[in-house]
């Protein structure tokens, strides 16, 4: 495929500064796969001042941070978070008055038993502030990945940003920033940034859980927050060039069938949560990066 058919026939415009986006689409990354097939997929299309815009999950998956809920058993507090807290609370009085997005307090009124396990989940791993979220518990991603199957956060995001934006360099001599990114938000209030998710880039307050999911009802969405970085860069840059992205995946009607949540996957596969495979999964085509190029 010619380079000329990735990009957007109309760039990204805001503020009267023009953006070029490229997708980078591969097949289905499986676990302990090596994240070079998507260095593999972009050098071709990178140039010098590149910004190369990468979803945390596939890092995640890569790396093996897989676990498979059906192999914990639901506790009483499980339980209460999942269906009274989140399912009921959440989805019919509070979602409601903080004017949280419809289809989140939808997905949130018909939680399945499973949501109880997917509790437990995170209060083993991440603790109480992050189960009492009512939904994206600590960026813990249950799209995307087979079975019964849910994906953690990447270990150490800018390590990762790092060694591939290095590999572009030493091995396709082109020199540009890496970022990885969750699509949980990023606010801010009082001049403060801020995120519930437990990890950030510097200069983004982390791992407040649900009390930055509340605080954040009352400040400013920003956008998806930054995890790693490969270079150091002008907090509000990286936040600009993350939003962009996620835009791109947003807005962009030529793009792949998207898979947001695991009503998305059971909708395009026809298959109960618990019957989608890997072979499903790459059977559709995914886009783990976007490229955000700003002309000169």
């Amino acid at each position: 495929m010619k380079k000329s058919q990735y990009i957007q026939k109309r760039p990204y415009t805001k503020n009267e500064r023009k953006y070029i986006l490229i997708p980078v689409k591969t097949d289905y990354i499986k676990p302990n796969e090596s994240y070079d097939i998507i260095i593999k997929s972009a050098a071709p299309l990178l140039q010098d001042g590149d910004y190369l815009v990468i979803s945390e999950t596939p890092i995640s998956i890569s790396q093996g941070r897989l676990l498979d809920e059906s192999k914990y058993k639901p506790s009483f507090i499980s339980f209460l978070l999942a269906d009274i807290w989140s399912k009921y609370l959440w989805g019919y009085i509070l979602g409601p008055m903080f004017k949280i997005k419809t289809r989140t307090i939808k997905n949130l009124r018909k939680l399945p038993p499973q949501a109880r396990t997917h509790k437990k989940v995170i209060l083993e791993y991440y603790g109480l502030k992050h189960a009492l979220k009512p939904a994206s518990e600590a960026g813990v991603d249950l799209s995307n990945v087979p079975g019964t199957f849910v994906s953690l956060l990447p270990e150490n995001p800018t390590d990762v940003a790092k060694d591939i934006a290095w590999k572009i360099l030493e091995h396709h001599q082109t020199d540009i920033t890496v970022m990885i990114i969750d699509t949980d938000a990023c606010y801010q209030l009082i001049g403060k940034k801020f995120t519930s998710l437990p990890i950030a880039v510097q200069g983004i307050k982390s791992d407040l859980g649900i009390f930055g999911y509340l605080i954040g009802r009352f400040g400013k969405k920003l956008g998806p927050t930054p995890l790693g970085v490969s270079i150091p860069e002008k907090l509000d840059t990286l936040l600009e060039i993350a939003k962009i992205a996620e835009e791109y995946h947003e807005n962009n009607e030529n793009n792949e069938k998207n898979i947001k949540t695991i009503y998305d996957m059971e909708n395009i596969f026809e298959e109960d949560i618990t019957g989608i495979t890997i072979e499903m999964l790459n059977s559709v085509e995914h886009t783990p990066a976007i490229i955000v190029r700003r002309p000169f």
